[in-house]
């Protein structure tokens, strides 16, 4: 850029010659006088302590103090609120876990309370601090994680219950009849001679009803040379019960059954020498003592022996 001074004074005209690092200098110049202007200022505004510059610092101060406090008390209310939701979710796993202990059967026995000092005087309650709430839900959390943990235990173990009351032979097969031959050695009905009896015995008329001691699944219904017509039920885990002498059988093999569903009749059909119903329980093939299962359920009392 050139610019042309031209002069009554001047003899002739002249002509400056303006580069761009001359235009970089004045702005240069220009923001450090503004720079210098203006700290200037605020370092006599701070120290004369003028009304205006005061009282702008003191309400950029109050604002930024309340955006503080307005932060801290919400996040503090919302720490207070989780809390107060943590001690609930804790008191209703107590109530549950009692629940479930009973249910399960698990319940421990009521150990005795220690006796608490005495105390008294004046409830002054003290709020806490914002690390006070952080340590509280945490042990909190902690305490809820441990809670869900021992409900997923008894829950496993009332699972566990019910299907062994569901699978255990608990239920008496015949519900009117007279208990005759026991398990163990007796002498045998037709021989004469000492013999092991392998199961219980059912004295009642023929047709009575005869139902499954607990759920299972028929592995055989077929007539037997010495059992005569014989149902064989399959409860898991190598449990198996057995009804012989029937005088028909209402279930067939590959049949799910429940407790007390109805699979045959009293019969004196096989090796036998009057109406009745030979009950076998056998795990894992040995012959077990049916009295030992039936004796679990409410029933086996009630029968009447002769």
């Amino acid at each position: 850029m050139q610019i042309i001074l031209v002069s009554r004074h001047l003899k002739a005209a002249r002509t400056i010659t303006i580069m761009p690092r001359h235009l970089l200098a004045v702005l240069a110049v220009a923001a450090a006088l503004v720079f210098s202007t203006s700290a200037l200022f605020s370092w006599l505004s701070v120290h004369l302590r003028l009304p205006v510059v005061e009282n702008l610092l003191v309400s950029l101060y109050g604002q930024e103090s309340r955006k503080t406090q307005d932060y801290v008390s919400n996040n503090l209310n919302l720490m207070a609120g989780r809390l107060g939701e943590l001690q609930a979710k804790v008191l209703q796993l107590d109530q549950l876990g009692e629940r479930l202990s009973l249910l399960a059967g698990q319940r421990e026995s009521a150990k005795p309370a220690q006796e608490r000092p005495r105390q008294g005087g004046p409830f002054l309650p003290v709020a806490m601090t914002a690390g006070e709430l952080q340590a509280e839900i945490e042990r909190l959390s902690q305490e809820v994680d441990r809670r869900a943990d021992e409900l997923a235990q008894l829950e496993l173990r009332l699972l566990e219950k019910r299907v062994r009351e569901r699978l255990l032979p608990t239920t008496v097969p015949v519900k009117d009849a007279f208990l005759g031959s026991p398990f163990g050695h007796r002498a045998d009905p037709v021989a004469g001679l000492r013999a092991m009896h392998e199961g219980i015995d059912f004295n009642a008329v023929p047709g009575t009803p005869v139902v499954a001691a607990a759920e299972g699944v028929v592995l055989s219904a077929v007539y037997h040379p010495e059992f005569g017509n014989v149902i064989d039920l399959d409860h898991g885990d190598g449990l198996v019960t057995r009804y012989a002498h029937l005088s028909r059988m209402d279930a067939q093999a590959g049949a799910l059954v429940k407790r007390g569903e109805r699979i045959g009749a009293v019969g004196n059909t096989g090796r036998s020498t009057g109406p009745h119903l030979h009950f076998e329980v056998r795990m894992l093939g040995v012959a077990q003592n049916p009295a030992h299962f039936l004796k679990q359920g409410e029933e086996y009392a009630a029968l009447r022996r002769r």
